[in-house]
């Protein structure tokens, strides 16, 4: 057995006996979900850097930098930046709500904002759009194995959601913070290491932006349209502010005040983060330009360019982010399903016991479900590209609006969702796309002009009633 996979192994038993371990403080579903909102900035800080910096922030990156150079930082820049918004103007106005209301998740705002039938909607669609980011977070970590051992797509998606199941299902969002404490410090060690010694053994800066890289590989400004370099933009920025699984991370805030310095730290450690992937992509280009599989670039820097022991120790690295970027994941699903369905669809006496155990079965079956759609996706930055979109063009206008302005309601809600998502699937499949016609972003425009036009139309009808 090699030292990359003899480390592999002790870190994910280590792993799933840490989370077993925090099970113990379980006690209430208060507890699962919200940690109790005890979380202070440490934590905060901890538990999003380790959600935000996933599959496609590390593995998906390094591929897309192979192949756009350094405006690929835009894919987790672009998340920094929406960090900054979210931690100034979006998660204390939440977390003031949640404190006031008791609310566990994004379907409680929803619910308390719109409707019953808002929260319902939404409910199914962030349900169906984890299960594509989840298998974007298991295809990286079958890449590792399969650059390791060679082990087939299959089975290391299944080994890789073994390890975050366990965990996650024992431990809720409280274990998951103590446990990205420790997967943060992996992570950090492991590429902060291994960065330079790649750029030396490439040549450093001036050589992965030279004469042997392509023209635009030193253009932050570079882009082929929709899906490449600054254009990621659209598809991270408004993803990054109203994902369900960060919010429901800033309720379980202690203050306002904890809450709003753990997300900017987390903004400040993203936009520096970005460069790590992208240059180790770049360097890639240099040093093995003729990679075939954009998932296998980072695996095979760490494990031909890195000396043995620090080779593994970065591979352990980044099986750690994909690792916990599954339990934030995981976390979003069950509490969708235990929370917006059962209980409030299904089950509305349900117990705190029975709460729990759904929460837990659906993490189960949603890691199974995720193994098999990682087996159906091409690439990390494909799986977890589909979640971003869907996201964007259903929560952003819904949420944001709902914060700022008492105009609007159910029917506004559903508008805004329906024409976000038909205007999403028209651009992104419709055989008359155009370069500059970015699917996400007009599936927003198109969900904000929704809502203001059955806004405008409602008022219309109130102001001026037929005789």
């Amino acid at each position: 057995m090699n030292l990359h996979l003899t480390l592999l192994i002790i870190y994910s038993v280590g792993i799933i006996a840490f989370g077993v371990w925090t099970a113990r403080f379980i006690r209430h579903s208060s507890d699962f979900f919200v940690a109790g909102r005890s979380l202070g900035p440490g934590l905060i800080f901890a538990s999003m850097l380790a959600a935000n910096i996933g599959a496609g922030s590390t593995v998906g990156v390094a591929g897309l930098a192979y192949k756009d150079g350094i405006s690929a930082w835009w894919w987790v820049g672009s998340a920094g930046l929406a960090s900054i918004a979210f931690g100034l103007w979006v998660a204390p106005r939440l977390w003031r709500l949640a404190n006031a209301q008791g609310f566990y998740t994004t379907g409680d705002y929803l619910e308390f904002r719109y409707g019953a039938k808002v929260r319902a909607v939404v409910a199914l669609i962030i349900c169906l759009g984890s299960l594509a980011i989840l298998a974007g977070q298991l295809i990286a970590g079958a890449a590792i194995l399969h650059v390791i051992t060679g082990m087939p797509r299959w089975a290391g998606s299944l080994t890789g959601a073994v390890v975050m199941t366990i965990y996650f299902t024992a431990g809720g969002l409280l274990g998951s913070a103590w446990v990205n404490s420790v997967q943060l410090v992996v992570m950090l060690v492991g590429f902060v290491m291994a960065l330079p010694v790649l750029l030396d053994r490439s040549g450093g800066l001036a050589a992965i932006t030279g004469s042997l890289a392509p023209s635009w590989f030193g253009d932050f400004t570079y882009s082929t349209g929709p899906f490449s370099g600054w254009t990621y933009f659209y598809l991270t920025f408004p993803a990054f502010i109203v994902s369900p699984g960060l919010i429901q991370k800033a309720y379980g805030a202690r203050s306002e005040s904890a809450l709003t310095r753990g997300v900017m730290l987390n903004a400040a450690a993203l936009l520096l983060f970005a460069f790590v992937p992208t240059l180790i992509g770049m360097s890639a280009r240099v040093t093995h330009p003729g990679i075939a599989d954009q998932n296998a670039v980072l695996p095979t820097m760490f494990v031909a360019e890195l000396p043995v022991w620090l080779g593994a120790l970065a591979l352990s690295a980044v099986f750690s982010t994909e690792v916990d970027t599954c339990d934030a994941i995981l976390f979003m699903l069950s509490t969708s399903m235990s929370q917006d369905i059962y209980k409030r669809q299904m089950n509305p006496g349900a117990t705190d016991a029975q709460l729990l155990r759904v929460a837990r079965l659906s993490a189960v079956g949603g890691g199974a479900l995720g193994v098999i759609l990682s087996i159906y996706f091409t690439t990390v930055t494909a799986a977890v590209g589909t979640f971003y979109s869907l996201l964007g063009v259903t929560l952003f206008v819904p949420i944001l609006v709902g914060l700022y302005s008492r105009r609007g309601g159910t029917t506004e809600a559903l508008a805004a969702i329906a024409a976000g998502i038909l205007t999403l699937a028209a651009v992104r499949f419709s055989a008359l796309r155009y370069w500059w016609l970015d699917p996400t972003m007009t599936g927003i425009a198109a969900a904000a002009v929704a809502y203001a036009a059955v806004t405008a139309a409602r008022t219309m009808v109130v102001r001026d009633p037929l005789p």
